[in-house]
């Protein structure tokens, strides 16, 4: 199900196990042609693959706010609470990450500043099908609307009865998220960028799905911004030998029963750590009810790793980038200046990586696939935009327009350069 491999001091990055983004021919044929379809034919297209996906019959795509109301009374009450304590907790970590307008006046007459504004429109896409995802909601609407968006959008695909999970909609209602309507798949992507009689199109899509969901966002990035292209999740728990193996095992299926192509990786300094690891990880499979998915990642994607040293399982944990990366260990904080490439950091052996997908704050909408290298957890600043503004007095202008001359003609641009030039001479500007 698993190998344990011993990884040497020096050339073991050929050893370690590397995601690539998504690169699949059939599915992108398959994306484009439904894309085409929802844009050329609209809700029509949209019942239609309802039925043949979902099997779904939606005559009314949109779910009413009286209805989303309902469906939060519905839930057990103690879900309720708990949706609203995450919302809470979610809203307190994002709160911290609101940028202000500023303006600088160090140059006299001068004036130059950045004034931010909420993007207007935004699509949130919630998963469906296998499992249902409150806390997706949660963690894409509140930083949306803390941010200031207006018009919240929500997609997900509807049972075989026609209806969203109550669960959803609920997270949905206690997150202030505007409209909600009962489509998946590529489809609703095609829906969020296009519009169409039901649905408004929005002018930025975020939130995770399938292979066809991660397709066509990358295919209609450029019309729509998007947050990311968001691969199966993923773990890397790094254990010294006070690691306890009952809890590591469970870390690492908390992630392998999302999906058979998640990703869960052990890198411990502890050969009796990885033995026991491993023993624990064939005990505890058996009681998940989705003990099947949990084995395929497992076998397909699982590894255990270990290394001469701490500080060589962190370079072996920037190398992969994980999505989430624990510091199982007995003096976490000590390990910390040295990561720079993961998604989300869970410090000492009792912060489980189930803590930040639920309830702790910081968001759960990551980097996956290395792309932790370059990029960072979805937060309010993937819901604005800034705008730069520039003022500069005749004087001013005069005092540098030689210079601006100087540059645009070294790039061959004679007609910024004359722009330029005028300002020194109002009368003869007016006379050429």
């Amino acid at each position: 199900m698993i190998t344990i491999t011993k990884l040497p001091e020096t050339g073991w990055q050929d050893l370690v196990p590397m995601r690539s983004q998504f690169a699949y021919d059939e599915v992108n044929r398959t994306v484009a042609d439904i894309l085409a379809d929802v844009k050329e034919n609209g809700d029509e297209a949209l019942r239609r693959y309802n039925l043949k996906f979902d099997h779904a019959d939606t005559p009314e795509l949109e779910v009413s706010q009286e209805e989303m109301e309902e469906a939060y009374e519905r839930i057990d009450p103690e879900l309720a609470r708990v949706l609203k304590e995450a919302r809470d907790n979610i809203r307190a970590f994002h709160q911290h990450q609101v940028r202000q307008d500023f303006l600088i006046h160090d140059k006299e007459g001068a004036v130059m500043g950045q004034i931010i504004n909420p993007i207007e429109k935004v699509g949130i896409y919630v998963p469906g099908g296998t499992a249902a995802y409150p806390s997706t909601v949660l963690m894409n609407a509140v930083p949306a609307k803390i941010a200031g968006v207006k018009e919240l959008v929500l997609v997900s695909p509807p049972s075989h009865n026609g209806t969203i999970s109550d669960p959803i909609l609920a997270a949905a209602y206690v997150a202030g998220v505007d409209r909600v309507f009962k489509v998946g798949g590529a489809q609703a992507i095609a829906a969020l960028t296009y519009g169409t009689e039901s649905i408004p199109n929005v002018y930025k899509i975020v939130g995770p799905g399938n292979i066809f969901v991660a397709m066509a966002k990358r295919m209609v990035y450029g019309q729509v911004a998007i947050d990311m292209i968001a691969g199966p999740s993923e773990v890397l728990v790094v254990a010294d030998d006070k690691a306890d193996p009952k809890w590591v095992a469970a870390d690492l299926l908390s992630q392998a029963e999302h999906d058979k192509l998640a990703c869960a990786v052990l890198v411990t300094t502890s050969q009796k750590v990885a033995e026991e690891t491993l023993k624990e990880l064939y005990e505890q499979v058996e009681k998940l009810p989705r003990r099947d998915i949990a084995k395929a990642s497992l076998e397909n994607y699982g590894k255990i790793l270990v290394t001469d040293s701490l500080k060589q399982a962190v370079e072996v944990a920037n190398e992969i980038a994980p999505e989430h990366l624990e510091l199982s260990v007995e003096k976490p904080f000590d390990l910390l200046p040295d990561v720079k490439n993961a998604g989300s950091v869970f410090l000492g052996s009792y912060a489980t990586e189930p803590l930040g997908d639920y309830l702790a704050g910081p968001n759960h909408t990551l980097p996956t696939s290395g792309t932790a290298k370059f990029s960072s957890p979805l937060s309010v600043d993937d819901f604005i935009k800034k705008t730069q503004i520039t003022y500069y007095t005749e004087d001013a202008i005069k005092g540098v327009a030689k210079d601006i001359a100087l540059f645009a003609r070294a790039e061959g641009l004679d007609a910024h350069a004359r722009a330029a030039e005028m300002r020194l001479d109002k009368k003869r500007s007016l006379e050429d």
